[in-house]
């Protein structure tokens, strides 16, 4: 799938998916378009946090 990006020179490309949070990192891109409109890094929320690891007891499968 390809994601339209605008780079800091107002310059804009596609990219596959699999490299945008590459691009995101590395702040080569001001910001991407998504089907919500732009989202502009840093100052957009950019990706949900992510959820601890459960800790504990595996109670799955363990039908009685």
């Amino acid at each position: 799938m390809l994601i339209q990006v605008s780079y800091d020179d107002n310059k804009y490309d596609y990219v596959k998916d699999f490299m945008l949070e590459k691009l995101i990192q590395s702040g080569a891109i001001a910001s991407f378009k998504r089907r919500s409109g732009w989202v502009r890094i840093g100052v957009d929320p950019v990706r949900a946090p992510r959820r601890k690891p459960y800790i504990g007891e595996e109670r799955r499968g363990a039908a009685a």
